[in-house]
C-alpha cells in the first residue's frame, strides 16, 4: 500500500493515530487547529525546512531516520534559546508511491524523537509533491526564565560546547565515499548523520547557570560562533588544543585522506549546543570550554582568523 492508495484523510488519520499527546497539549490533530498551554505567558518559536535530496536521502536514510532528524533539528533550536520543547507542527510533501509502511516509520521517529523532551506532534498539513519535504515548526515554554539569545556575548566570556562535534560531517564524506557499514566506530558515524543526538538538557541548564549567549551549532562551529559573534559586537577566539577530537573521528579520516578537525569546526548537522558564560560560572562536566571571547571581530583559531567554513544553502 501507498500513501496515494490512502487518500489525504487516510495519511492524516494513519499519522494521528500514531501520536501521543502531552500535558502541554490540549488539543491535538483533528481539527482545524490545535490548542496549546503556554503557562510561561511566552511561547517561542522556530522553523525549518527538510528537502529530500539536500537535507537527507531516502537511500541513505529510513523513514524512522528521517522523521527523528527533522524532529531533532527543530527541537534543538528551542532549546538553545533555554526554553522547554512542548510542540511540533509537520507541513509534509509525499510522492503518490510512498508506501505507507514508510509514513508509519517517519511518524514514529517523530513520536520517539519528541518523547525525549516530553514534547510531541500537535498537527500540521500533507500535499501531494514530487520529493518529500517537511516544513517542521518547533514550540517550546520558557518556564519563567529570560530567553539566551546571541547577542550578549561579552568581553572576558568563556565559550563552552555541549554534544558531538563533526559526527555527522564524517557520517556524510563516509556516506559520499560508498562507506554504509564497517566496524562499530565507523557505524556510529553513519548513524549520526541519520540521527543527531543534540545534548537538549544542555539548553534549560545554560540558561540556569546564566549562559550570557548560546545557540544551536547547525551550520558548523564555525559559521554559529560568527553568528554570536556578529550580534554581539565581540570576537571569539578558539583553541584548537581545547575542541574535543576523538578516535573515531581521526580513525574516518585518515581512512578518507581529511583532516578531523575540520569536521569539529565546520560540520554541521549533529546539533550541538555552543555558549558564553561568564568566567566565574562553574561548569558542568557536559560542557567543554574551546576559547574565550574577547574585543574586535569574527572568529580566530589559534590566533588565525576564520571566516568561512559551514554550511550555506545558497552558497555554491
Amino acid at each position: 500500500m501507498t500513501v496515494g492508495d490512502l487518500g489525504e484523510f487516510g495519511v492524516i488519520h494513519r499519522i494521528s493515530g500514531r501520536l501521543p499527546r502531552t500535558a502541554a497539549v490540549l488539543l491535538g490533530p483533528g481539527d482545524d487547529a490545535a490548542v496549546l498551554r503556554a503557562p510561561d505567558g511566552r511561547v517561542v518559536v522556530s522553523t525549518d525546512l527538510l528537502i529530500e535530496g539536500r537535507h537527507f536521502r531516502r537511500d541513505w536514510s529510513s523513514g524512522y531516520d528521517i522523521g527523528r532528524k527533522a524532529a531533532a533539528q527543530n527541537l534543538s533550536d528551542i532549546v538553545a534559546m533555554g526554553a522547554d520543547p512542548t510542540a511540533l507542527v509537520v507541513g509534509l510533501g509525499l510522492p503518490a508511491d510512498v508506501p505507507a509502511e514508510w509514513l508509519d516509520a517517519l511518524t514514529d521517529g517523530f513520536r520517539d524523537e519528541c518523547d525525549l523532551v516530553g514534547a510531541t506532534v500537535a498537527g500540521g498539513d500533507i500535499a501531494r509533491s514530487e520529493t518529500v519535504v517537511l516544513g517542521v515548526t518547533a514550540l517550546g515554554d520558557l518556564a519563567g526564565r529570560p530567553p539566551v539569545v546571541r547577542s550578549g556575548a561579552r568581553p572576558g566570556d568563556v565559550v563552552a560546547v555541549a554534544g558531538r562535534l563533526g559526527y555527522a560531517a564524517a557520517g556524510l564524506a563516509l556516506l559520499g565515499a560508498g562507506v554504509t557499514d564497517g566496524p562499530p566506530d565507523l557505524v556510529a558515524l553513519l548513524e549520526a548523520h541519520r540521527r543527531p543526538l543534540p545534548p537538549y538538557a544542555c539548553g534549560p541548564q545554560a540558561a540556569l547557570l546564566g549562559a550570557t549567549a548560546m545557540l544551536d551549532v547547525s551550520d558548523g562551529l564555525l559559521q554559529d560562533l560568527g553568528h554570536v559573534a556578529d550580534a554581539s559586537g565581540v570576537a571569539v577566539a578558539l583553541d584548537a588544543a581545547a575542541l574535543p577530537v576523538p578516535e573515531e573521528l581521526s580513525a574516518a579520516a585518515r581512512r578518507l585522506g581529511a583532516d578531523p578537525l575540520e569536521w569539529v569546526l565546520t560540520g554541521g548537522d549533529d546539533h550541538a549546543l555552543a555558549a558564553t558564560f561568564s568566567p566565574e560560572v562553574s561548569l558542568p562536566s557536559e560542557w567543554t570550554c574551546v576559547g574565550v571571547v574577547t574585543e574586535g571581530r569574527g572568529v580566530r583559531v589559534d590566533g588565525q582568523s576564520r571566516t568561512q567554513g559551514g554550511w550555506d544553502h545558497f552558497r555554491g
